[in-house]
């Protein structure tokens, strides 16, 4: 018998990582730090003190594509390079508003330096700015109160610091904004340029910027100086005089430092996200790791704050609104009906439905068992080790054995339109398909929570009676009253919940809908769970409509809020959204989102979107992981 030394054939590398690899390269060299830890994945660039995470560049990449990837990448480069921390912090005004401008032209410096000094790094970060407004959906904004300030004072500051226009996608709120603030401030925004390379003389100049547009008090300013100075002469001070203390301090920055990893590493999946910067900046707080202290992890805000960017939503009254179990709108055997009315109606699409979430059980069930234990003394022979017992017939026979993989601890909440315009095909696939999925997601150990939102009456109900017993005051806000159903909650079996969803099929429960608020409603339950991955699903028809508020509100005023409450989710919260719209263009709210003509089309739309965010992200179970999605589908 003839043997063989050809060596065993390497696994072929993909097409995109030599690019890859010059891209952390690059990023690396401008950041100055060689040891800097690069990776790509499908969630949003992140950055912290020691690591970047890009977004994983599409196996057929255009060079747009390219483009996109290498500006995240020297967005980042330009921050590590470019930014101090500490005089960041030390000069930041008080107020959210003006902080996020504050922060934006900030980082509008940091890209400015870079596009000055080489002209690929400006088509880079131009090709960065216009993905990123894009998927934003900011080119169709018509109001300058839905248009964030902070974005247009970013572009305009970048526009004078480098001659260039702002991206094509961020055209329209830097045009609805331009007037006012060059009105306001047009003569700071020309001295910007001229402390590009001092950053505490720039942020000066922004505080002064600040002022002019009437966001910061005109005695903050001298106030911060003075006290900065003080800080750095008591420093100089202690650090010539006591250097006991001094190696007290970095024994307690060491310490300070190793308490933060765990810290960073909740941040790296997903809690210090790039977007929620206008031009690719990162939250401050991620990057303070300045010589005086440690890095900390940044956290999102609170999601109850609401900053002045946000609507001015308010509800009249919630004295009548309900939050109920679907069994206790309707008796047991009337359920017991409606679920077979649902299951005879919808016979012959179970089957095409049921064959997909099969299909996505077995690509979540592989994932589950794909790691193997190699060279073990008993188990699986080994056939790849063969040629070497061939060779050598004294070496041992090589066993192995496949190994759990942790699979993500996840919960998925379902929450579904029960407005009148879903009445008839869409409500009865929409809740076959949820039936189905949540049957599907049970057995691979996904807990599926099924959520549906409505009103109790049309035109107001007890609401607008009070109002009007009120005196009709000038407006009132939200003025109807809520009805949000549980008709599965994560916790209950799918068996003992099969007929709650029957009740889609009752006569007279679908009303009116106001999405921003059973958003809001689903998002929190979402975050009280205790899984470590949570993702929510929106599947909708149509925009929030209810006829008793928008009467006596603005013509917008549901939408605003609906828009406020998507942007604070996907910019500020672990939860991964999607939606999906049908007959209905939903990818204008939603960064994540699809739109199906046919609710025909439910199932494998909700199959296909759960299926992209479980593959290739199964992963160990750690500490505290948090992990988003980003971009539209």
């Amino acid at each position: 018998m003839m043997s063989s030394n050809r060596k065993p054939a390497q696994p072929k590398e993909s097409p995109v990582e030599p690019f890859k690899r010059s891209v952390a390269s690059c990023l690396r060299a401008i950041a100055r730090q060689p040891e800097l830890e690069v990776t790509f994945a499908a969630d949003r660039p992140a950055l912290t003190p020691d690591r970047a995470r890009l977004p994983e560049p599409p196996r057929k990449m255009n060079p747009g594509d390219a483009a996109v990837v290498r500006g995240h990448a020297d967005s980042m480069a330009l921050r590590l390079a470019c930014h101090d921390a500490g005089v960041h912090r030390r000069m930041a005004p008080e107020g959210q508003q003006a902080r996020a401008v504050y922060d934006a032209v900030e980082q509008a410096r940091v890209e400015a330096i870079g596009s000055r000094r080489m002209a690929g790094v400006a088509g880079n970060l131009s090709a960065m700015l216009e993905d990123r407004y894009h998927r934003g959906a900011y080119h169709e904004i018509t109001d300058r109160a839905d248009a964030p300030i902070e974005d247009a004072v970013a572009m305009i500051a970048r526009e004078r610091m480098t001659g260039l226009r702002p991206p094509r996608a961020a055209q329209r709120i830097v045009d609805l904004w331009r007037p006012w603030i060059e009105e306001k401030a047009g003569k700071e925004l020309d001295r910007l340029g001229d402390s590009l390379e001092d950053q505490r003389n720039f942020a000066r100049s922004v505080r002064d910027l600040l002022v002019s547009l009437d966001m910061a008090q005109d005695s903050n300013v001298e106030g911060d100086d003075s006290d900065e100075s003080e800080d750095q002469s008591e420093q100089s001070q202690d650090q010539e005089s006591q250097e006991g203390e001094a190696q007290e301090q970095s024994a307690s920055e060491r310490a300070e430092a190793e308490r933060s990893e765990d810290a960073t590493e909740e941040m790296e999946e997903g809690a210090s996200e790039t977007e929620d910067g206008p031009t690719g900046e990162m939250p401050e707080e991620s990057e303070e790791a300045d010589g005086d202290e440690a890095a900390e992890a940044w956290r999102p805000p609170p999601s109850s704050a609401r900053d002045a960017r946000g609507p001015d939503y308010k509800r009249f009254t919630e004295k009548f609104d309900e939050m109920v179990g679907a069994e206790e709108l309707c008796d047991p055997d009337e359920l017991t009906r409606l679920r077979a009315y649902l299951d005879k109606q919808l016979g012959h699409l179970q089957g095409v439905v049921a064959r997909l979430a099969n299909r996505l059980q077995r690509r979540l069930m592989a994932q589950q068992n794909r790691a193997w234990e190699f060279d073990l003394e008993e188990g699986t022979l080994d056939p790849a080790r063969l040629p070497r017992i061939v060779m050598d017939p004294y070496q041992p026979l090589s066993f192995k054995r496949e190994k759990d993989t942790n699979f993500r601890d996840t919960v998925v909440t379902l929450l579904l339109d029960n407005s009148g315009s879903m009445r008839g095909r869409p409500i009865t696939v929409a809740a076959t398909c949820a039936d189905i999925l949540a049957r599907t997601l049970e057995r691979c150990g996904v807990k599926v929570e099924i959520l549906g939102f409505t009103t109790r009456a049309w035109k107001g109900g007890q609401s607008r009676e009070a109002w009007l017993q009120a005196g009709k005051p000038a407006n009132p806000g939200r003025l109807n009253d809520l009805r949000h159903i549980v008709y599965k909650s994560a916790d209950a079996p799918w068996r003992r919940a099969r007929k709650n969803l029957g009740l889609m099929m009752r006569e007279g429960l679908l009303k009116e809908n106001i999405d921003g608020e059973a958003l809001d409603w689903a998002h929190k339950r979402l975050l009280a769970r205790p899984e470590q991955r949570k993702i929510l699903m929106m599947i909708s028809d149509g925009a929030p409509v209810d006829d008793s508020t928008l009467s006596v509100n603005p013509g917008n005023y549901l939408e605003r809020h609906l828009r406020w409450i998507i942007e604070d989710i996907e910019t500020r919260s672990p939860v991964e959204l999607i939606a999906i719209g049908i007959g209905h263009d939903v990818t204008r709210y939603y960064r994540r989102a699809v739109t199906i003509v046919d609710a025909e089309e439910l199932g494998g739309a909700m199959t296909e979107k759960l299926a992209e965010l479980f593959d290739d992200k199964i992963t160990p179970v750690r500490a505290a992981p948090v992990r988003r999605v980003a971009g539209r589908a």
